[in-house]
């Protein structure tokens, strides 16, 4: 039985109209009430459609980007937009001119660091923390950079026209919002740990070069260099853009005025002995636009697919890229990719990021079976990535999660192997098998496939591609007809873009699997 209403109670005497309540007032206070009703039946309906179409539209596709730092986790992230996101893609194109400048001015640099080193008649360089292929135990030290060889006033020339380029780089790192540190890896101490994921904090000090802090992301970073309508913002906002526009147009002056003497510098015979006696492959490595300077470094200069596809920005912490596919079966999809920081001090943050996972993408980096960690230089990356992927494939977290695993830079690997680096004196399971890049991609698929038998928790598939997520462009020079440069360039593209769409059929299979079991037909 109900409580009756009584006349003391506040609500109802607040509710109740006046005692002196006029006709007329009665009247105004009833359409009051009548516009009131129909507000609220307003919010109610337009609650009830969001319900509605919030039951209707799909779920995003979580996907995670996992793997060891350089692995090539953003040019991955960087492929699926370009294939998918196309809109989004061009938006950002202009914004990439300053990544693209910075990475050909950190390379420039770099050489002229080990140019001042010879000069100077040292064999030590600022940039000695590059060399990958040296190992710190076994390998033989590098001779005198200028052992032999014979430096002139040239060089010396060289270096003093290119010195305004260090003021270029900094700007350039100011205005992409963080700055660049040299390198310092572990060179003692108690181990780094490959998968930190209960929390074990990694030891010793990560070496850092340009990156992008978690608080902000490439994707910010992009945004600062974005040009926006004159008319948008305060006055203040409208001084700082017109101020960050001046200084992008008097580097890009200075990196023009300067575009002859990079060329000169990279393709001069001596400087190249020079690399090569520390044992700098510049060529392979990320980011490297030397080959292009003379595109780049123009006035005029507009970053192509391939150049955004190259550049390298490394992110720290953790990023969420949220985009809608624009094309092909899962045009209209919602998608959330999140690019992990992959240096080993960094992998404890992974784990809040496992629940809730459609897929992971694993990359292992298999052309680095003969490098070491820049972070840690007492482990191999090849063993890394052996550690890494077990610790993931164990995880009771990610039982039920689709992995896709990405054995890439293969290109690099076949280009390795046929220099004659012996896949066994590396990996000594290897044993006496051929040492050519089929072989070796099949014993190492084979691997990690067993691995991953071995460890999951519960039996799953596993899609595994060999891949090569930077089309490196051939140069002209090297081919002797057009239609061929042509026809092989294409097919480059065309294996890129059949590598992605395999990933998003594989993580599309995984996600229907689930669904059918979740729904008992499995």
């Amino acid at each position: 039985m109900g409580r009756s209403l009584d006349i003391d109670d506040p609500l109802t005497a607040a509710l109740a109209p006046p005692p002196d309540e006029t006709p007329a007032q009665r009247a105004e206070r009833e359409r009051r009430e009548a516009h009131a009703r129909h507000v609220n039946d307003e919010i109610d309906e337009l609650l009830r459609a969001e319900r509605l179409a919030l039951k209707k539209k799909r779920r995003p596709v979580k996907v995670l980007l996992l793997g060891q730092s350089e692995s090539g986790k953003s040019t991955t992230l960087k492929n699926f937009q370009l294939a998918y996101a196309r809109n989004a893609w061009q938006e950002e194109r202009a914004s990439w001119r300053a990544v693209v400048q910075l990475n050909l001015l950190r390379s420039v640099n770099l050489i002229l660091d080990v140019l001042q080193s010879a000069l100077a008649g040292s064999g030590a360089s600022s940039s000695a923390y590059l060399l990958d292929d040296v190992d710190d135990d076994d390998a033989t030290p590098p001779p005198p950079p200028a052992a032999g060889l014979a430096l002139s006033e040239t060089h010396k020339l060289l270096r003093l026209r290119l010195a305004p380029l260090r003021r270029v780089q900094a700007d350039l790192e100011r205005r992409l919002g963080s700055g660049a540190e040299e390198p310092v890896s572990v060179a003692g101490g108690p181990p780094t740990v490959a998968a930190p994921f209960d929390g074990t904090p990694a030891a010793g000090r990560r070496p850092q070069e340009f990156y992008v802090r978690s608080s902000t992301g490439w994707k910010s970073a992009l945004d600062r260099l974005r040009p926006r309508s004159s008319s948008a913002g305060s006055r203040e906002e409208a001084q700082e853009r017109a101020r960050r526009e001046r200084d992008a147009e008097e580097s890009t002056a200075i990196i023009a005025g300067c575009c002859e003497d990079m060329h000169a510098l990279w393709t001069d015979s001596v400087v190249r002995q020079l690399l090569t006696a520390r044992r700098l492959h510049l060529e392979d490595s990320a980011g490297f636009f030397l080959d292009d300077v003379q595109r780049v470094a123009t006035h005029d200069y507009e970053p192509s697919d391939d150049d955004i596809v190259r550049a390298r920005l490394r992110t720290m912490g953790v990023q969420e890229y949220h985009f809608l596919f624009e094309r092909g079966a899962e045009a209209g999809q919602e998608w959330l990719m999140y690019d992990v920081g992959g240096t080993r001090s960094l992998r404890q943050a992974w784990a809040p990021f496992f629940d809730d996972i459609n897929a992971i993408i694993f990359l292992a980096p298999i052309s680095a079976f003969d490098e070491k960690l820049a972070e840690d230089r007492r482990v191999n990356r090849l063993e890394d990535s052996f550690l890494l992927w077990k610790a993931v494939c164990a995880n009771r977290l990610l039982a039920k999660t689709q992995l896709v695993l990405f054995l890439n830079k293969c290109d690099l690997l076949g280009k390795k192997l046929a220099a004659g680096v012996q896949m066994r004196d590396y990996v000594p399971s290897f044993g006496d098998r051929s040492n050519t890049s089929g072989t070796v991609a099949k014993y190492l698929r084979t691997k990690f496939r067993d691995m991953s038998k071995n460890y999951s928790p519960e039996p799953r598939p596993i899609y595994t591609h060999l891949t090569s997520v930077i089309v490196r462009t051939p140069r002209r020079a090297s081919l002797p007809f057009p239609f061929f440069f042509r026809a092989l360039t294409a097919f480059a593209h065309e294996q890129d873009t059949k590598a992605t769409a395999l990933t998003l059929g594989a993580v599309r299979e995984g996600i229907l699997r689930e669904h059918l079991r979740g729904a008992d037909f499995l």
